[in-house]
């Protein structure tokens, strides 16, 4: 499997694919080697927890769960539409760097 993956942590994303299919939210981990991603608020699943010490509560909790980072796509900061990626190299003081480009709005971010 790849170990990489065309969103980061903090990115506002689009889910494209499954019962979440429309839902937007903001990436909270990443996980590049099982090509995963965990989206707030999206693929919420039902976890049964024992409770650890005497007196604490035990029960069911709400969480969410990771999918398929391929389910989702970027959401642009300037157009709000989902879309795919660029990649330019700009030059800034000598250093070169790689910036993401909306290949809508060309926007980069």
């Amino acid at each position: 499997m790849s170990n990489k993956v065309h969103v980061k942590t903090g990115d506002t994303v689009i889910v494209i694919n499954g019962k979440d299919r429309g839902a937007k939210g903001k990436v909270l981990q990443v996980a590049p080697s099982e090509g995963k991603v965990i989206v707030e608020g999206v693929n919420i699943v039902t976890k049964h927890v024992k409770p650890k010490q005497m007196g604490e509560q035990g029960g069911l909790v709400k969480a969410e769960s990771a999918l398929y980072a391929d389910k989702v796509q970027l959401v642009c900061p300037k157009c709000g539409k989902a879309v795919r990626v660029g990649h330019v190299i700009e030059e800034k003081g000598g250093k070169k760097t790689k910036m993401r480009v909306c290949k809508k709005c060309n926007a980069k971010f």
